[in-house]
């Protein structure tokens, strides 16, 4: 051992010092004639001085690091050891930072940087910063002044925006700029920004997140509080995440009363990164909108179109109309309009509107606020199909049989003015004989036809059967002073469906018109069930005894097969459940594998052009297709077609997530004066962990732990979604009715905790085979029974009584 110890010592290269020796000694500017000349002796050129690599550095219009060093140098061999010494000394005498593969001088920007753009110069400039600076906290911040990147689509930045630029320095004098950005690309706005709730103390405070997923607290210390009060929202940044020490953050901005229910929708726009201002380069676009024309239109302003929107609603973007047909060949047949708002003629190919668009993907909806795809000057006014005022539009002229199959279409662009502005419980109610001032003189000419029609459309429907899956959805009422007034969940009535229907047959036509004249676009596409999934919900279905389908392919009338079997039946709910989380998620896309759950063919998006980017990639493609005009779709989109695809499927599911979150925090906000409280509800999810609850009269979802069952030892039954105990055999499963009482309550994560009251439905023991993996323990102490790790709610937590059983 004592001959390979120092053997090892003689192998070692050095700075002309044994470092296992003297690991503290430092290589000083006077030491290293003498290092460098042992080196060359050994091994070739000497290293560089520490000025040498600065100079290198510094000069260099790439990045550098230690093997662009090494290169420059000619340094090979053990002298790259001695290279790395030489590097780290000089980092900790502080005239370098940054990785191995990214070094500078401390002070100074990379070559490629992240820039936040955040104003601009008294010369209309946009100019940033560093979106990450390391200097400590009293050091400069370089402020970045910001070029343009001509030829990169989506590359044109705005205020707010994060961009990956190439840095340039320049003469501090004459610009008043140390540095310059050429953008590269700008980032996508979709990172989670981190939102929480401050609270003091007397060293300066910490951070509790509002997102429930996230059970850390943040320290903050007095000098990064931003002068944040007790209890006041804010967004912070990450200093550092406690692997050795406590977790630090720094606050970057104050957002306010998190009780606010004005502020709620705020965090889920700032968490998910939602850009909800529109840039000024953008807004100025407006000013230079073309005006409209009838050239080129076709007049159908005489036609009774109607748009029957829910009662808030502020942009109309379809109007519809039906009558009889009056060719003698298609006896008792329809021909049915659907005109929808032409965006494309205001935000054409390539301009700022169509970039913001694009980076927005679709407008996102909250109860107390909108934020739009498009301005409002477009969304709300220009392209609002509005009552008695003439707007231009798409409209698709659709031919049905009397059993609602189609046997014509045919698209035009027209100049169009809405004969009245309805809402779906108004036109209902004047079909159902209660009509209005405004609904009676329409209900004979417009009203009858369009419900005859659709009575037509429905048995095409019914024969064509798409995935029966009618689900209630939650709407929050909020009062005018912005508080919320009620939590209720719309009647679905007969006008709902009437517009859904003629809305899916517009969008049917538009994908088989742009197919049939090879325009490339994206489709609305909906997979087929995963084989993984349909074996677990056979799995499933058998522990009902109910049966899946035969031997031919999925489809969705199987099923509307299950959800017939279940009908009446007390697990009716719970085979819903299931039955919706088997179903694959819908997206965009320019390859087309049709609609599963609406059993179509070609499926494209076209009737919500001022929502969705879709809508208005398939309005571009008509408009090419059928020579409407030249602001139709440049075919070199093809080959963008499955990004943009991508993009837009993102902003999709991050547009519902927000949506969702928004909706949990304000019926938890509505909920806070309920605290202690005994609710009806039903199990909506079986977890490991616990079990999911779902409340009747609110819809609000919370959280039962496991460890807070009682009087038994429950184990998680995959197959069976139920937690089933061990010596008891009583089970809760998915879909089971159950009373709850409401025990604690964070409104701003959107966090509700149940206790259970009801007793476990009697069945046979758990199947071992169908167990989750999980770690046992005493009852009552193998899981966490709070919803985060420092309550703040004053509501105490139950007692844990066990689950009974011996330790395992």
């Amino acid at each position: 051992l004592l001959r390979l110890f120092m053997s090892a010592l003689n192998r070692v290269p050095s700075y002309g010092h044994n470092p296992l020796i003297e690991p503290c000694c430092c290589i000083w500017p006077g030491k290293a004639d003498l290092v460098n000349k042992k080196n060359q002796n050994k091994e070739g050129p000497p290293l560089p001085s520490p000025e040498q690599i600065l100079e290198f550095i510094q000069s260099s219009p790439q990045k550098v690091g230690k093997r662009e060093i090494a290169r420059a140098f000619h340094i090979k061999g053990g002298q790259r050891i001695a290279l790395k010494r030489l590097l780290k000394q000089m980092a900790e005498d502080g005239l370098i930072e940054g990785r191995s593969k990214a070094l500078r001088q401390p002070g100074t920007l990379g070559k490629v940087t992240v820039v936040e753009i955040v104003g601009r110069d008294e010369y209309g400039d946009f100019y940033g910063h560093p979106a990450r600076w390391d200097v400590g906290e009293d050091g400069p911040l370089p402020k970045i002044l910001i070029g343009e990147a001509k030829g990169k689509r989506g590359a044109l930045p705005g205020l707010g925006d994060r961009v990956l630029a190439h840095i340039d320095r320049q003469d501090l004098d004459q610009t008043g700029y140390l540095y310059a950005a050429r953008p590269i690309k700008v980032l996508p706005r979709n990172e989670r920004r981190l939102l929480g709730i401050y609270h003091a103390h007397a060293e300066g405070g910490e951070i509790q997140p509002v997102d429930k997923k996230s059970l850390k607290s943040w320290t903050v210390k007095n000098a990064d509080r931003l002068d944040a009060q007790e209890g006041e929202l804010v967004s912070f940044e990450i200093m550092s995440k406690g692997r050795f020490s406590r977790p630090r953050a720094r606050i970057v901005e104050r957002l306010g009363n998190p009780q606010s229910e004005g502020l709620t929708s705020l965090i889920a726009i700032e968490t998910h990164g939602i850009p909800h201002d529109f840039p000024q380069t953008v807004l100025d676009e407006l000013d230079r909108l073309p005006a409209l024309s009838k050239k080129g239109r076709e007049d159908l302003r005489d036609l009774p179109l109607v748009t029957i929107d829910p009662p808030d609603a502020r942009d109309h973007d379809d109007a519809v109309w039906a009558s009889p047909d009056k060719d003698p060949k298609n006896p008792e047949g329809w021909v049915v309009v659907v005109a929808i708002a032409d965006v494309a003629f205001y935000v054409r190919p390539g301009s700022l509107l169509d970039q913001e668009a694009l980076k927005r993907g679709n407008s996102v909806y909250f109860p107390d606020r909108v934020v739009p795809m498009l301005p409002e000057k477009i969304s709300n006014d220009l392209c609002s199909l509005k009552e008695g005022v003439d707007r231009p539009a798409l409209a698709v002229e659709m031919v049905f049989n009397k059993d609602g199959k189609k046997i014509s279409h045919q698209f035009k662009r027209i100049l169009m003015k809405s004969a009245a502005k309805l809402s779906y419980a108004q036109a209902q109610a004047a079909i159902d004989g209660h009509p209005d001032d405004k609904t009676g003189p329409l209900l004979e000419p417009v009203l009858t036809p369009l419900w005859a029609a659709y009575r037509a459309l429905s048995k095409a429907r019914d024969k064509r059967s798409p995935l029966a899956l009618d689900l209630p959805e939650r709407k929050i009422l909020m009062s005018d002073d912005g508080k919320i007034k009620d939590i209720i969940v719309p009647e679905r009535l007969t006008a709902h469906k009437l517009i859904e229907e003629f809305m899916i047959q517009a969008n049917v036509a538009a994908a088989e018109s742009l197919v049939k004249k090879s325009i490339p676009l994206l489709f609305r596409v909906h997979d087929t069930p995963s084989d993984e999934k349909i074996q677990s919900l056979k799995e499933f279905l058998s522990t009902l005894n109910l049966k899946f389908g035969g031997s031919g392919p999925i489809a969705p009338k199987l099923f509307n097969g299950i959800l017939a079997q279940a009908e009446g039946k007390p697990y009716q709910e719970m085979v819903t459940e299931v039955v919706l989380r088997s179903q694959a998620q819908a997206e965009y896309g320019p390859e087309n594998y049709g609609h599963f759950g609406l059993n179509l063919a070609r499926y494209a998006h076209f009737t919500s052009p001022i929502r969705r980017y879709a809508d208005l990639i398939v309005h571009r493609g008509l408009i090419h297709g059928f020579q409407f005009g030249d602001d139709g779709l440049d075919l070199a989109i093809a080959d963008e077609l499955a990004d943009i695809g991508a993009q837009i499927s993102d902003t999709e599911r991050r547009a519902m997530l927000a949506e969702r979150e928004t909706l949990d925090r304000l019926i938890a906000l509505y909920l806070e004066k309920h605290e202690g409280a005994e609710f009806k509800g039903r199990i909506s999810g079986v977890t490991r962990a616990g079990l999911f609850v779902r409340l009747d009269d609110t819809g609000a979802d919370g959280f039962i732990p496991i460890s807070t069952l009682r009087k038994d030892y429950f184990v998680h039954d995959e197959v069976a979604h139920a937690l089933i105990g061990e010596r008891s055999h009583l089970r809760y499963h998915i879909g089971q009715r159950v009373d709850v009482r409401l025990v604690e309550i964070v409104p701003t994560a959107g966090a509700l905790r149940f206790e259970m009251l009801s007793e476990g439905v009697e069945g046979a023991p758990p199947d071992r085979s169908h167990r989750a993996p999980s770690r046992r323990g005493r009852p009552g102490k193998g899981r966490k029974s709070s919803m985060r790790a420092k309550p703040v709610s004053k509501a105490k937590k139950p007692k844990r009584s066990g689950r009974g059983g011996k330790k395992r």
